[in-house]
Order: C-alpha cells, then sequence, then structure tokens
C-alpha cells in the first residue's frame, strides 16, 4: 500500500511538538517495517500546493498526524487542507456534486478520491472521558464527533475513514510508553502488512 504521512505537530506555548512527531516516525518505521511505501510531509517545514496534490494522488492511504488545538487542527494543519483542496479542484475533486436538474441533492459527491482512504491520529490534553461520557465536556459526542468538519472534508474528495487514533492527557499525565504501543496495534490492526 502506498502511504502518506502528514505531521501537523507544531510547537506552540507549553508543548514543543515531540509526542506528534514520536507518533509521526513510529508510524514511519512501522509501516516500512511491514512492507508499506511510505512518504511524507512535514508541514512545518513547507509544502507546496502542486506536490501536495500529487502525493495525495499518489497515496492510497494518508494518516493525518496532528494535535488538537482549542477544540480542533492547528491553524497550519488547516492552512495545508486549505491550500491543496483548494488548488485541487479537478484534481482531487470535480465539483461539489450537485445536480443540475436537482440543485439540492447530491452535494459532497464530487470527490474524485474513491477508492482511497484516511486517518486521523490526534493527540489531546483531555481526557478521554471528555470526549465520551455524556455530560462531560463534550457531551458524549466522542472524538469523531469533535472532527466531524475533517470527517466530511475528506468525504466531499470521496475517500473513507479509518479508525482515528487518539491519546489522550498528553500533558497532565503523559504516559509515553503506552501511547506508543496503543499506536502500534492501532496501526498493525487497521492497517497491517502490504
Amino acid at each position: 500500500m502506498k502511504i502518506l504521512l502528514i505531521n501537523g505537530g507544531k510547537a506552540f506555548a507549553h508543548s514543543n511538538g515531540e509526542l506528534n512527531a514520536t507518533l509521526h516516525e513510529l508510524a514511519r518505521g512501522e509501516l516500512a517495517e511491514l512492507g508499506h511505501d511510505v512518504r511524507e510531509t512535514v508541514i512545518e517545514e513547507g509544502f507546496e500546493a502542486k506536490a501536495e496534490i500529487e502525493k495525495q494522488l499518489w497515496a492510497d492511504l494518508i494518516i493525518y498526524q496532528t494535535p488538537g488545538w482549542w477544540m480542533g487542527l492547528p491553524w497550519t494543519v488547516k492552512k495545508y487542507l486549505d491550500d491543496i483542496l483548494t488548488e485541487g479542484h479537478g484534481a482531487l475533486y470535480a465539483s461539489d456534486g450537485r445536480h443540475r436538474t436537482s440543485p439540492t441533492q447530491g452535494y459532497g459527491t464530487g470527490g474524485l478520491m474513491q477508492g482511497r482512504q484516511y486517518m486521523l491520529s490526534l493527540t489531546w490534553n483531555a481526557p478521554l472521558e471528555a470526549f465520551d461520557e455524556e455530560g462531560n465536556f463534550f457531551e458524549g459526542k466522542g472524538i469523531d464527533g469533535v472532527y466531524f468538519p475533517v470527517h466530511k472534508a475528506m468525504e466531499f474528495l470521496g475517500m473513507t475513514a479509518l479508525p482515528t487514533y487518539l491519546a489522550t492527557d498528553v500533558i497532565k499525565n503523559p504516559d509515553l510508553e503506552a501511547y506508543t504501543q496503543a499506536y502500534r496495534t492501532h496501526l498493525r490492526e487497521h492497517i497491517g502488512r502490504a
């Protein structure tokens, strides 16, 4: 399988982006060991939209490694998506998919990335319970509910999701060994050998 790894980690305030870099490197090594063809983009090192579109078109699977910032993506990851999706008209998607004869129907079906998958690998300082428990901060919506707009953007392109990986409590109660073991298991279970 051809896999594109997108590292959206960023140093900011009390975080140095080290956990995201660690998980990105773990994925690169683990997936290569499993026989996959791996390419990568580290957003903080800069990127060129047309080259990224070519990488996205090359990939069977795209993994976004990113921290949660203020209830969503860091602005750098959002800018990456805005830039490549805007530039990607005609390559990543043909149109918004609406039908000429029924313009209220079919929105979001104009993607050209059918048959490809994506996965989110996320790091958050919030505890797991903040996402999953009714009455807690995210009202039991779970991590995929928090990232609903990202999932819809990928669906707009025609892609399907693999299960999200989530590392929680990463600043107040960090456990690097647990995160890396859980991520290794996640990659092996949901992607496996080439």
